[in-house]
């Protein structure tokens, strides 16, 4: 893995997620709240389930996820999501989340990844299989 202290560029692929730390978005000693991170993590994620299982999806586990550093105020979030492993019903996709600092600067570093797990799910919210690719 690469040192997540030293600055890096974003992945050349398309970014799935993409959005400004805001005031807003603080916890209580002023750093952008981990859960906020977690939540684009999860809509990131769910992006990528939902297009490769051509539907709806659900969110059933968050199998890991690490904060390598903080996220400030002004900082530009970019998710980018992968999907890992497709089963009959379930999709495990891995999120890795980069900030920019620097508005203009092709350096940013990265600050979080996670793996979490959906489900493709019909209309009436049970499982359904996942099509072939």
């Amino acid at each position: 893995m690469a040192d997540v202290y030293q600055p890096t560029h974003l992945p050349d692929r398309e970014v799935t997620t993409r959005l400004m730390a805001t005031p807003n978005d603080t916890n209580v000693a002023g750093d952008i709240f981990g859960g906020w991170i977690m939540s684009q993590i999860d809509i990131a994620g769910a992006v990528a389930a939902h297009k490769r299982a051509r539907g709806r999806v659900v969110t059933v586990a968050v199998n890991s996820i690490q904060f390598h550093q903080p996220v400030f105020v002004g900082d530009m979030v970019s998710c980018y999501a992968e999907i890992e492993k497709v089963g009959r019903t379930s999709l495990t996709v891995t999120v890795a989340v980069y900030a920019e600092r620097e508005r203009g600067s092709a350096e940013c570093f990265k600050v979080t990844q996670a793996t979490l797990t959906y489900v493709a799910v019909d209309d009436s919210r049970q499982p359904r299989p996942v099509p072939a690719s």
